[in-house]
């Protein structure tokens, strides 16, 4: 039994790299209802400029589609919004997790949790992940979305994206990501006061709080109730 729960995720996701390369490769949802440039240009104060992925960016990462903004207020730039938008996710294409490529960017965890979010009548969990990367410090929230489903958790997000592909042959899905640089280059500092943490962590609640409404509103369209018996069994996002 002991073996079981030690091997049970990787079984679970080696079966889930089976079942999603053996898919249809032209496998995939409706396009999003809106494109992904119709996302808020703005946040109160708050004023976008689109910023460019280049195309071998866009390769390694493989997103169908993305939006990447730049956030300023009074000309100083603020906090950076990128939503990365997966039509199908098979074997070797599928959404690559922040935690494991901003390491590899240079950027460590000084801190790594989750933060509940109010939206209307729901709240929803994101993870939080303090940074550091030589004299740079920055505060990053980010979640997954698609498919009815708003998640932080990345082993519930692999089992569900499994589940749906196996069941209704759909795996489209969002990777949603705030920044907010909390120290720069050349300031002299290497760390942020906890009251500027503070404050940060407010602005990205409120960008989060009204960003995930609006992504709902353009991905394609999910219903819920199909193969309820699964369902009731599934993994739910647990922290």
């Amino acid at each position: 039994m002991r073996d079981a729960r030690r091997y049970g995720p990787a079984l679970v996701l080696a079966l889930g790299a089976i079942l999603l390369g053996a898919g249809r490769r032209d496998q995939a949802a409706p396009p999003p209802r809106q494109p992904l440039s119709s996302l808020p240009g703005s946040f109160g104060q708050f004023v976008g400029r689109d910023l460019v992925i280049s195309e071998e960016e866009q390769r390694v990462a493989g997103m169908s589609e993305y939006m990447m903004r730049q956030y300023t207020q009074d000309s100083t730039s603020t906090f950076s919004v990128y939503v990365g938008y997966y039509a199908y996710q098979l074997q070797g294409r599928t959404i690559h997790s922040p935690k494991n490529c901003l390491p590899g960017a240079g950027w460590q965890a000084l801190g790594t949790g989750t933060e509940m979010i109010d939206v209307g009548d729901s709240s929803h969990r994101v993870n939080r992940y303090l940074l550091t990367n030589g004299t740079e410090q920055a505060l990053v929230y980010y979640w997954y979305q698609g498919r009815g489903r708003i998640a932080a958790n990345e082993f519930a997000v692999k089992w569900d994206l499994l589940r749906d592909a196996s069941l209704r042959g759909r795996s489209e899905e969002a990777l949603v990501r705030i920044v907010i640089p909390l120290t720069r280059p050349g300031s002299g500092r290497s760390s942020a006061t906890p009251a500027e943490i503070e404050v940060a962590d407010r602005l990205a609640a409120s960008v989060t709080a009204g960003l995930i409404p609006r992504v709902t509103d353009v991905l394609p369209h999910w219903e819920h109730g199909v193969a309820p018996a699964l369902a009731a069994n599934a993994v739910e996002d647990r922290q």
